[in-house]
């Protein structure tokens, strides 16, 4: 183990680039357990097979996750998760941007929708940096693709761009992870 015990990592990447199999076994690596957070929801039966495709590689590691799936309140799960004598297990949040989905699917016929999902980034960024154990965020980088041919796609895009950069603010390390190399980038951060 690294000894990286309370930091905060965000792992980002494009479609299958590898970067929730770097986050698993990052995660493994630095800590003897974690609770791995599933954001995940099935839709339809192609999710679902997508969902029991990750459970099946999550057992085959040979790591003994603790599972906890939370489509929506992921703030409320990272405070329930703190001890009372202020530990709290390491966890790895697979993903932020379907996260961000479900919430914008809550609130989408909402007038003030825009608001209110950066506000449950900015709930959800509080309860990151207040953590004291480890977080491992996985989340996309929708934002290298095209520009979505229809309005909700694109306010979908520009809300993950802006969790994406909230979330790696608050963390120590920042991995890109493309076909399959993972770079850490914050320690090459240029300062202006």
């Amino acid at each position: 183990m690294s000894g990286y015990l309370s930091g905060k990592t965000l792992v980002t990447g494009g479609a299958r680039s590898g970067k929730s199999t770097f986050a698993e076994r990052l995660c493994a690596a630095e800590h003897e357990e974690a609770w791995y957070v599933a954001t995940a929801q099935a839709a339809d039966d192609e999710m679902e097979e997508r969902i029991k495709r990750h459970q099946q590689q999550r057992q085959e590691s040979g790591y003994d996750w603790q599972v906890c799936e939370e489509p929506l309140n992921l703030a409320g799960l990272l405070r329930q998760r703190t001890e009372k004598d202020g530990t709290a297990p390491a966890l790895l949040i697979d993903c932020l941007t379907l996260w961000l989905s479900n919430v914008l699917f809550k609130y989408e016929h909402e007038a003030d929708v825009e608001a209110r999902v950066l506000q449950a980034v900015e709930e959800l960024a509080a309860a990151i940096e207040d953590y004291p154990g480890a977080v491992i965020v996985v989340t996309n980088e929708v934002g290298d693709g095209i520009v979505p041919a229809y309005p909700l796609g694109r306010l979908y895009r520009d809300l993950a761009g802006i969790a994406n950069r909230r979330m790696a603010s608050l963390c120590s390390r920042v991995f890109l992870v493309t076909a399959g190399i993972p770079i850490e980038l914050k320690s090459r951060e240029y300062h202006l």
